[in-house]
């Protein structure tokens, strides 16, 4: 407050709360680096693909759609490694990635499954195809809420608690795969039961294989063999998309118990290890009572009158 003209005035500019802080528009608007982006845009082209795979199977492109949830799932891998390698991780990137993988497989693969075979079931398919669209959003709920979860014991990192979703997604279609190859279309109601055993994997708690047990890092002895193998896959899946999709998700299913033991067979050894690392302290022998001497010990009480 200061005066003037036997007035006074109160300077408004000195009690702004942003006037002991000029630099606080330029931090809130500082520039992103690019790194930070390139992964959010990985999730975007994602995310566009499983929204047009619902537009092609609404148009009855069946095969399209299916390619473009392949797409997806690719892409979906490639988003979290490529934020990993250039330090582009981010919380905004997490919760969208989440997003899109609801979108595209959970939503997505439930409607293309409807709109191929499952409507004719009428009310009852849709409440399967609605059922693992939930279950989807459900296990991706669950993975974000238990991901930095410190009680976790140390193997825990190489599984996931249910089916992943991108894997669940690529699974659910496998009815579409075996009538594409040829082998038949399989009664209505054995695809709803099926639909509903993959939401099941989905939101259970069944320890499946992570992948993170790979190595991040090849040999230089097996650089060329890798490319040639990543190459291999690649021709295999454009010439035979379904065969191949087929054969993996049976392998996949049929893997499942195998990650089941393995997880059981690491938390037994996790516990009888902390078992052994706590028996010294349990067995320890406590003190004699009374000294080799055979004379009783000294304590503070006051001697016994006579």
């Amino acid at each position: 407050m200061a005066r003037r003209g036997g007035g006074c005035y109160i300077d408004v500019m000195a009690l702004s709360p942003e006037s002991s802080r000029p630099d606080q528009r330029r931090r809130r608007f500082r520039p992103i680096p690019v790194r930070m982006l390139v992964p959010n845009i990985i999730t975007l082209l994602a995310l566009c693909a499983g929204l047009t795979a619902i537009r092609l199977a609404i148009e009855g492109r069946l095969e399209l759609a299916l390619a473009a949830i392949v797409f997806a799932a690719v892409l979906d891998g490639i988003d979290g490694r490529v934020a990993r390698l250039i330090k582009g991780q981010s919380k905004f990137g997490a919760e969208l990635d989440s997003l899109a993988d609801f979108v595209n497989f959970g939503v997505a693969p439930g409607l293309i499954l409807y709109f191929w075979q499952l409507n004719e079931l009428k009310n009852v398919g849709w409440i399967a195809a609605m059922v693992y669209a939930i279950s989807g959003g459900l296990r991706l709920a669950r993975f974000n809420a238990t991901m930095d979860d410190p009680n976790k014991p140390p193997f825990a990192a190489n599984f996931f608690t249910g089916v992943p979703a991108p894997l669940g997604a690529l699974c659910v279609l496998l009815p579409m795969y075996l009538s594409f190859i040829g082998f038949g279309v399989l009664p209505v109601i054995v695809t709803a039961l099926y639909t509903l055993l993959i939401a099941f994997l989905m939101v259970s708690r069944l320890p499946v294989f992570s992948g993170k047990m790979v190595g991040t890092r090849v040999s230089p002895e097996m650089v060329l063999p890798a490319f040639v193998l990543v190459i291999l896959f690649i021709a295999i899946l454009i010439s035979y998309p379904w065969q191949l999709l087929t054969v993996g998700s049976l392998m996949y299913l049929f893997s499942l118990p195998v990650g089941w033991m393995a997880y059981r067979e690491q938390e037994r050894r996790y516990l009888a290890a902390n078992a052994a690392a706590a028996a010294p302290a349990e067995v320890s022998e406590p003190n004699p009572p009374y000294s080799a001497s055979g004379s009783e010990p000294s304590d503070d009480r006051p001697p016994r009158l006579n």
